[in-house]
């Protein structure tokens, strides 16, 4: 569902990441993790086609973001950690501008906005600005704008930072849904101890290179994902 082979991508230089090759499967709910800087960012930005790279494939469900970004564009959802969403609109205006962006018809569109507003107790707010929300409310927006559009791969960068325990809950329920339905996860985290209970595989990434990938178990082994963390930051000081 996303290849990542040998991305590269430098500022001047620094090599942000360097030569990162990654396989996430249909399926499957990838974690991404690392410090701070470590590249996290900049990789996922470069899966969704907002940054250009210096060398590499990157391919979504097949199709070469280099060559065909739109086509992955429609494939995909990405939900950044710090939203960044149209102030001057209300949260349903929002929503049917992201539904129209992707020709969701109007019965098909309303079910879903019911569907996830209800579930994330936004529907009382959304004829309210989005300058008017909250960091959490911004993050829900986020993530019901992403999910109504039935994207084959949702990439997030901290989906659960600003969320409150029962938002957090019903994303993860949601993420792990979307892969018994054949789509795939890949999103970066600090919540480590999150990652290990959900995640199927997990990559560690420092200074822009890959020190660690694999299944949760063959990367953690008999400790927990936090030691092994913290055991290879160590280990590469």
């Amino acid at each position: 569902m996303l290849k990542i082979e040998h991305y590269t991508k430098s500022y001047g230089n620094k090599k942000a990441v360097d030569d990162l090759s990654l396989h996430i499967l249909p399926g499957e709910i990838y974690g991404f993790i690392g410090h701070n800087g470590a590249g996290k960012t900049t990789t996922i930005k470069a899966c969704c086609g907002i940054l250009q790279f210096d060398s590499g494939e990157i391919y979504v469900d097949g199709i070469s973001i280099r060559e065909n970004p739109l086509a992955c564009k429609k494939r995909l959802a990405y939900i950044p950690d710090n939203p960044d969403l149209y102030d001057f609109m209300t949260g349903i205006q929002y929503l049917n501008f992201v539904a129209d962006i992707f020709g969701i018809g109007a019965v098909d569109r309303q079910t879903k906005i019911h569907q996830y507003a209800d579930a994330f107790d936004l529907t009382a707010d959304l004829a309210q600005p989005v300058s008017a929300y909250s960091h959490g409310m911004k993050q829900k927006l986020a993530i019901i704008s992403a999910l109504i559009h039935d994207p084959k791969l949702i990439i997030m960068d901290e989906p659960f930072v600003g969320l409150d325990p029962k938002a957090s809950y019903l994303l993860k329920e949601t993420m792990r849904d979307i892969c018994k339905g054949g789509g795939a996860i890949f999103f970066s985290t600090h919540v480590l101890d999150v990652a290990e209970r959900l995640c199927d595989k997990v990559a560690i990434i420092r200074g822009g290179k890959l020190i660690k990938s694999g299944t949760m178990e063959e990367v953690k082994g008999d400790m927990s994902l936090e030691s092994v963390f913290l055991e290879l930051e160590e280990r590469h000081d």
